[in-house]
């Protein structure tokens, strides 16, 4: 890539592509392009990965579709730094990324890419777990438990293994052993309750902020009607 041209270009351009945000990140990791973006590593962004994507979420929550374009686009530029690392180190690439996904939706929508049928959201579940584990070698169900990402915040990955737990009729005495026997229970009780225990939690939280406020509004109102 002819650096200074392309700078020219981007620079002149009234409009983007996702080629000219991986040409960006190629700039800027390059010899003259940023400091800071050249010292970075996978493990030293890997927190605003993480702040990103729940910024995206909090944008979902508020309804908000202008913020939601704006976050979303700032969890995109988190996956095209870490492919424009992979690719320095030569790992991979983002098209290698890109691949990547679009390979793994064709082949576990085989009722839309292939004949097989699912004609209900269940259906279709059933098959994406299958297909799952058919191509991750997960051959038990207690393998498909230990797929279940371990950096996932500890009440969502509780989710995920009541909800499978649920599903294969897994003991669950042989998992308490293994996560908070309170959390855990509390969780099957939400799975079967149909509660999602993450947005009880969250709100949980907001009732305790909203109730701190609160009790310092009438302490307020008290000291003034003291004085």
């Amino acid at each position: 890539m002819d650096t200074k041209k392309k700078i020219e270009e981007l620079k002149n351009s009234k409009s983007y592509t996702i080629s000219d945000l991986v040409s960006i990140m190629e700039i800027l990791r390059g010899e003259n392009g940023c400091a800071w973006d050249r010292e970075q590593t996978h493990e030293s962004i890997r927190k605003n990965l993480i702040e990103e994507t729940y910024e995206v979420v909090e944008a979902i929550d508020l309804c908000d579709m202008a913020l939601m374009r704006e976050e979303l686009g700032d969890l995109l530029l988190q996956v095209v730094f870490h492919a424009r690392m992979a690719e320095e180190e030569g790992f991979f690439t983002f098209d290698d990324v890109a691949n990547d996904i679009c390979a793994k939706l064709i082949l576990r929508h085989p009722h839309v890419f292939g004949d097989a049928s699912a004609d209900t959201p269940e259906k279709v579940l059933d098959n994406w777990d299958k297909i799952k584990m058919q191509s991750k070698e997960q051959k038990t169900p207690a393998e498909a438990l230990d797929g279940i990402s371990r950096a996932l915040p500890s009440l969502m990955r509780a989710e995920k293994i009541a909800s499978k737990v649920r599903k294969y009729g897994i003991d669950s005495s042989s998992l308490e052993e293994r996560i908070g026997d309170t959390l855990l229970n509390l969780t099957l009780l939400c799975e079967g309750a149909n509660i999602d225990a993450e947005k009880a939690l969250y709100d949980a939280c907001d009732r305790m902020v909203n109730s701190a406020f609160l009790k310092e509004k009438k302490e307020n109102k008290r000291n003034e009607n003291e004085t």
